[in-house]
């Protein structure tokens, strides 16, 4: 695997990556603005999915279960530009702004700028930069982060509820938030912490709705989704695994043949 970050800061980055395909599943814990160059990526949500190509511009959310599966396209690599929108910058930003209350029954998702040429002329602005051998002065960094929060807030009136909402996650119904996003292989710590809970609390209150362990009922919705899609869907095993939440093929396909009784290629 060639996978290579050059950063110009810790919240700027040019990343790199030409092997067949990188997956990885995360809660990011700052917002992220990506423009890609090169490449494309699927991302997947509890209730959608999307596929960015060479040129897109998107803004992914804190504190927000994602599936990440980035490949190389016409013999390019997968690269792409990211800028941290940490909170510690947005309160700076917005310390003297009022801001829209969120509305909680609003779902706060993945935006898409496409090829919008005011952002794509701020990030491309940044590519010189990754060549430098001397440090990447802090000032001119926190302009360029001030100049794309800016861009943002212009072109879409309601980003502020978004930027400029810094609330931790509160304690949810947990039977809700598993059933939604049981598919991403995460640390049950990570887990606890969207549902506003300690991995103790977690824990005990996981067993006393479902009657099962964390572990044993993941495995178990994993693999029923993973046979939808092999008989609904007619999908190969190669291209269910990651999606289910499992990290690779061999250990699925034990698994799958361990609650079936038979190999996710005979499915179909």
């Amino acid at each position: 695997m060639d996978f290579q970050i050059k950063y110009i800061t810790p919240d700027i980055k040019l990343s790199t990556y030409d092997d067949k395909l990188f997956k990885t599943e995360t809660v990011f814990e700052f917002h992220m603005l990506v423009w890609f160059i090169s490449g494309e990526t699927k991302i997947i949500q509890a209730d959608k999915s999307y596929l960015f190509k060479a040129g897109d511009i998107f803004l992914i959310p804190r504190n927000h279960l994602a599936t990440i599966i980035n490949y190389p396209k016409n013999g390019l690599p997968h690269k792409a530009v990211v800028m941290h929108l940490t909170t510690e910058r947005l309160k700076d930003f917005y310390s003297n702004i009022e801001t829209p209350k969120k509305d909680s029954s609003e779902k706060t998702t993945i935006r898409s700028f496409e090829k919008h040429p005011l952002l794509e002329s701020c990030l491309a602005s940044l590519i010189p930069y990754f060549d430098l051998t001397e440090s990447f002065p802090e000032n001119i960094a926190a302009l360029k982060i001030t100049e794309a929060i800016s861009i943002l807030r212009a072109i879409d009136k309601t980003i502020d509820s978004v930027l400029g909402n810094f609330e931790e996650p509160g304690k949810i119904d947990l039977v809700d938030f598993m059933e939604k996003n049981y598919m991403f292989n995460m640390p049950l710590e990570r887990f606890g912490y969207l549902t506003g809970r300690s991995l103790s609390t977690f824990n005990r209150d996981f067993r006393r709705v479902f009657q099962v362990t964390p572990q044993r009922w993941l495995t178990q919705k994993r693999l029923e989704l993973a046979f939808y899609h092999l008989s609904e869907k007619s999908k190969k095993p190669s291209d269910v695994f990651m999606e289910v939440g499992f990290e690779d093929l061999s250990h699925f396909s034990y698994a799958f043949k361990k609650q079936y009784g038979f190999a996710p290629s005979l499915v179909r």
